[in-house]
């Protein structure tokens, strides 16, 4: 299944995925769960369910400044 991620404000990303979580997919853009809410359809989801949706959005909670 091919994935977009938006990094909400920043970048947006596509992804071949098959067996893989939603923490896979941020691993792949150098980001942490513990840094960001992944969003789907509005709707936060755990990180380490499979990824079941071809549109994400990731909402940083902390930035640095």
């Amino acid at each position: 299944m091919r994935v977009t991620v938006e990094v909400v404000g920043e970048d947006t990303h596509e992804f071949d995925v098959d067996d893989e979580t939603y923490a896979d997919l941020l691993g792949r853009i150098d980001l942490s769960p513990h840094e960001v809410s992944v969003m789907v359809d509005g709707t936060p989801v755990p990180e380490d369910q499979p990824v079941a949706a071809d549109h994400v959005r990731v909402l940083r909670l902390i930035k640095g400044g």
